[in-house]
């Protein structure tokens, strides 16, 4: 007996085309097609990640970067999951800007260990000008070192975007963090229009845009659909969308959050890549939390970019050796 063929999503259909023939970039994505990419069955789903994938990058080439915490410790924002907010005991010893000579040594061993992105931290709700005057420094430093440059360091004005983007900066990194409507289950001390406006004054300043999230924060399944909606319908993708799983740190209020089903992380690095094709989505925060196979399916599922070295800010990180080796066992090359 024959079985009955049955409907199938409006998410397998087959995606428009521009006139060049490749996949059309959209700007106008509805929830309710992204939670239909996300229910499709996980190996379609996964299959039309990699080819996507496959039409905009090298399947084998990873982007590394390295984050340093420049300025660590007393931010006065109260986001849940963070152990540097002063609100919260996490036993973290806060420690002032970095001098220069220090940041510099740290981007020359990021650039041994094959990182060809720097990125710098700074634990403020928004830098003072006199705080803008040593990151500036450490951008230019930097630079010269032949690296690519990120910063990140909370809510920015227009000129403050300005002054970065005279330094050469080249990425700034400002999360949306979860969807519009759980944002406020996270966050109190800043709205969700304070971080698009900060991503307009990037934007503006003509810097290239790092903005991603945080899953496994106890949302649903939906607002991890409109999150990447908020992403994907910016009028321009995001250059860099950095996936973070949930590190759960004693003393902050989602320590005892409730494990992310490791599929469904997955489920999220694929839409991430079918819905902003040609952006680096960057397997962040949690990995150390990830057994080798779940990575090796993140990288299938369209994930192109990684943070190397022992440290995400103040969380710990899989060593570089480590990282090297499982490249290594895939077949995969640090870019």
């Amino acid at each position: 007996m024959t079985a009955s063929p049955q409907a199938q999503p409006a998410a397998t259909a087959t995606p428009p085309r521009g006139t060049d023939g490749a996949p059309a970039l959209r700007h106008d994505w509805r929830a309710e097609e992204i939670e239909a990419l996300f229910a499709l069955p996980f190996n379609d789903l996964v299959f039309r990640a990699q080819s996507v994938h496959r039409e905009h990058f090298d399947p084998n080439a990873v982007q590394i970067s390295t984050l340093l915490s420049i300025k660590t410790g007393r931010c006065p924002e109260d986001c849940a999951y963070c152990p540097q907010s002063v609100r919260f005991e996490t036993g973290l010893q806060d420690e002032a800007l970095m001098p220069l000579e220090e940041v510099l040594d740290a981007a020359r061993r990021a650039k041994d260990n094959g990182a060809s992105r720097f990125c710098m931290g700074a634990a403020w709700r928004s830098p003072k000008d006199r705080d803008l005057d040593q990151v500036v420094a450490m951008v230019e430093g930097v630079k010269e070192l032949g690296l690519e440059t990120c910063v990140t360091l909370g809510m920015l004005r227009a000129e403050q975007a300005q002054r970065l983007r005279q330094a050469g900066l080249d990425y700034y990194n400002h999360n949306l963090d979860t969807s519009p409507e759980f944002y406020g289950e996270i966050i109190s001390t800043r709205t969700y229009e304070d971080r698009l406006d900060t991503l307009g004054h990037v934007r503006e300043a003509g810097i290239n845009v790092c903005c991603g999230g945080i899953v496994g924060m106890g949302e649903g399944r939906g607002d991890r659909a409109r999150l990447l909606r908020e992403l994907a319908n910016q009028d321009e993708h995001p250059e860099s969308v950095p996936i973070n799983l949930l590190v759960r740190v004693a003393g902050t209020p989602l320590a005892e959050a409730e494990d992310l089903d490791p599929l469904e992380f997955v489920r999220t690095i694929a839409c991430a890549r079918i819905l902003m094709p040609g952006s680096y989505v960057r397997l962040s925060a949690g990995r150390e939390d990830m057994n080798d196979e779940l990575q090796a399916l993140c990288f299938l599922a369209g994930a192109n970019s990684i943070f190397y070295g022992e440290k995400l800010l103040t969380t710990d990180n899989p060593t570089a050796d480590h990282d090297k080796e499982l490249f290594e066992r895939l077949g995969l090359r640090a870019t």
